[in-house]
């Protein structure tokens, strides 16, 4: 084994058990807190702590396993931890699934000397509304504080006092408010912090885990699905090592009750003289049959781009082959240029530079990718943002700022060239999906070094996979007909988009496939209920270019997509499989030419990455210019971002609404002065007859010149706006 092993690893791989509390190496290094991983080290008169040492040429090290003086410590430990730990097993969340649980059983005491009363607290104790606090089942591991101070670097958990009286707690007692505190109950090894959700809610025996991909991201975080009578009840990291490292942000882990939402579309509805009205599924596919006839042909689509790549293409089968529709508005994509470019996200953790272009933070776009960027900057690397409210303030676009780098005589840009290990970010918003950034990476160098790469943060789940799978249904170019007859909408995220809601004012008709009552509903002719991504079999693509598998974790109230996708495609003459699996070895043919065989097929969708051909530009239908908004004496320029915790997944989930942005208008302190404007104050922001009042907040990164709000309340702002004190 290697030398300089942590021996808790070098124990591990011999086939040796050290058990553990407090050791989890993606936390960094250990703190040898709980003393569970004593063991006797010849030479040394004292037991040692096992996860603190390292491997070394000579050593001898024996394990409760082999040594009585080892065994002893370690039944001293747990007899120790248990002295004021309740034995409420048979009521505590982490019962059946517990290490303190099972090292007892093993190391333990089997009876109690103790005759004392145990302390207790009250409990429990909200921690946020996502997180419960038991403190007198705290063993006082650190992992928790650990992680937020050393992963997240929020530090908004913390260990007061001292001694006995030490306890786990919220700095100043506010809630714990973070993209990424859910983390904190999946580390805990004992039953203390606790989903506010799936607390007693379904006991280890009664549950399975299925295995899947999030899709609320481009990241494609590996998760395992708590699932129990067909419902999905809890979201837990299944560690990809090279795309999440194990860690989940707040969204992905806790917006699974969305599912379940009260306004939840579950029968069609038709739009008759007294608004929408539940039909059955023969009278909407008769509908949605006569509707798309009645187009000939002069059909767009719009998609969300959560949809999986055999929803994409089934879809695209049945307009593009049945019906001869050739437009569509496509949600962003990375371009396959960038397959010259590409690492797995764990290596921006070992990156000595990283650069990331953009105006939107990382968080908001892949959340997963920002704490692989605060790892690189633990491990030592130097990571540069450049945008409205980056390191390097520039109110520039990002196409502008990439062509910059790339630009001779650019220190920067230099930097990158002479660089290793470099890492080009492009973190939005912007077109071109990510060609721009494939020629900045090529004009520096970046090709034939092992150690420097390039990824773009898409701001759809799957861009890439639809956009692949919608081409690979015809070989045709894509055609804008004059006039809009039919609007075909897949998605609740794309029903919201202004320019889609634009496009359905010009159509004669719309059908909508979403999930929920929402925007859709108010114009759409015919609406067919969606599923999830929770309820889907299929395929994804995530921002590195690899293909990975949804699994069904919850049992959809409505049929899946590809079941009457399949019955009215052969309505209209063409066949379309209902099954995912069909679809997708159908679809590989074009997309994966290489993988011939459905085994192969099937081993690629679990985790590896693929070389695919290019996808078809999309060419949208033009709509109405946008208004560029009035041109004042004092405009700003209004920078909308969609925030991590926004969309109408969150929206339906009640112990996520304290996550959401606040009503907030950023301004740099220079602008703020200019208006008599200071933090805190109330703001009334106008543009093209709209008027909205927000909160300032003053952002000493932001460029001057800008105005920056989440898209929740932005209304419908345009691209310059007036700032008055309300």
């Amino acid at each position: 084994m290697p030398k300089g092993l942590g021996l808790v690893e070098a124990a591990q791989s011999a086939g040796i058990e050290i058990p553990v509390f407090c050791y989890e190496p993606r936390l960094g290094p250990a703190v040898g807190a709980c003393r569970m991983c004593l063991v006797e080290v010849e030479g040394l008169p004292k037991l040692q702590a096992g996860c603190t040492l390292s491997a070394q040429d000579g050593m001898v090290v024996r394990t409760a396993a082999s040594s009585e003086k080892a065994a002893g410590g370690q039944h001293a430990t747990l007899e120790f931890l248990l002295v004021n730990h309740p034995l409420d097993c048979p009521v505590c969340d982490k019962g059946g699934e517990c290490p303190l649980q099972d090292l007892t059983f093993r190391y333990g005491p089997g009876s109690t000397r103790m005759t004392f009363s145990k302390l207790t607290f009250d409990k429990p104790i909200p921690i946020s509304p996502l997180i419960a606090l038991d403190r007198e089942r705290c063993i006082l591991c650190y992992r928790c504080t650990r992680f937020s101070t050393e992963v997240a670097e929020d530090a908004q958990l913390i260990a007061r006092n001292r001694g006995p009286h030490t306890e786990i707690a919220t700095f100043a007692g506010d809630p714990y408010r973070g993209a990424f505190s859910g983390n904190v109950v999946e580390l805990c090894p004992v039953g203390a912090l606790t989903s506010t959700q799936y607390r007693f809610k379904a006991r280890p025996w009664d549950i399975q885990q299925v295995p899947t991909v999030c899709g609320m991201c481009p990241v494609g975080c590996n998760t395992s699905v708590t699932v129990r009578d067909g419902k999905a009840l809890r979201m837990l990291s299944r560690n990809h090592p090279e795309v999440d490292g194990g860690w989940l942000c707040d969204k992905g882990r806790f917006a699974y009750p969305h599912v379940r939402a009260a306004d939840r579309v579950t029968e069609p509805l038709r739009r008759g003289e007294l608004g929408l009205e539940p039909v059955g599924w023969d009278d909407a596919l008769d509908e949605a049959e006569r509707l798309l006839r009645a187009a000939e042909g002069r059909i767009v689509t719009a998609l969300s781009g959560a949809e999986t790549m055999e929803q994409a293409y089934a879809l695209a089968v049945l307009l593009r082959r049945g019906l001869g529709a050739h437009s569509a508005v496509l949600p962003e994509s990375t371009s396959s240029a960038l397959d010259a470019f590409r690492l797995p996200l764990s290596a921006l953790a070992a990156a000595e530079l990283v650069v990331v272009v953009g105006d939107d933070d990382a968080v908001d776009r892949a959340p997963i990718v920002d704490l692989w960027l605060r790892q690189a900057r633990r491990n030592g690397a130097e990571v540069v943002t450049i945008g409205a409210a980056g390191s390097i303030p520039s109110a520039e676009g990002t196409a502008e700022l990439l062509s910059a780098l790339a630009a001779p005589g650019n220190a920067l840009g230099a930097r990158l060239r002479a660089a290793e290990r470099a890492v080009l970010v492009w973190s939005g918003p912007g077109g071109g999906g990510g060609a721009r950034l494939a020629e900045t990476a090529h004009a520096l160098g970046f090709e034939g070094k092992p150690g420097c790469g390039a990824f773009h943060l898409p701001a759809t789940p799957n861009g890439r996979g639809v956009a692949l799978a919608w081409s690979a249904a015809a070989d045709e170019d894509e055609t804008n007909p004059e006039h809009i007859r039919l609007l075909v909408v897949s998605g609740d995220d794309a029903a919201a988009s202004p320019g889609v809601r634009a496009l359905a004012e010009r159509s004669d008709a719309t059908i909508a496939i979403t999930m929920f009552h929402g925007l859709a509903t108010g114009w759409a002719d015919l609406v067919l209920p969606a599923t999830s991504a929770l309820e889907r079999e299929g395929t994804m693509i995530n921002l590195e270019g690899r293909v990975q598998r949804l699994r069904r974790a919850s049992l959809p109230p409505v049929p899946d997509e590809l079941a009457w996708l399949a019955r009215l495609a052969e309505r209209l003459g063409v066949t379309v499989s209902p099954h995912a699996s069909l679809v997708f070895d159908e679809l590989a043919q074009t997309v994966f030419p290489g993988l011939p065989e459905p085994e192969e097929r099937a081993a690629l969708a679990e985790r590896g990455p693929y070389q695919a051909p290019p996808a078809a530009t999309s060419h949208p239908p033009a709509g109405p210019p946008a208004p560029a908004g009035e041109h004042f004496v004092g405009a700003l320029r209004l920078l909308r971002y969609r925030p991590l915790f926004s969309g109408p997944f969150v929206e339906r989930v009640p112990e996520l609404q304290f996550q959401r942005p606040e009503r907030e208008l950023e301004l740099s302190p220079a602008d703020a002065a200019r208006r008599g404007i200071a933090n805190g104050d109330t703001v009334q922001v106008r543009s093209n007859g709209t008027s909205v009042e927000l909160r300032a907040r003053l952002n000493r990164r932001l460029v001057e010149g800008v105005a920056r709000v989440a898209e929740d309340h932005a209304g419908e702002l345009h691209q310059a706006v007036e700032v008055m004190k309300g």
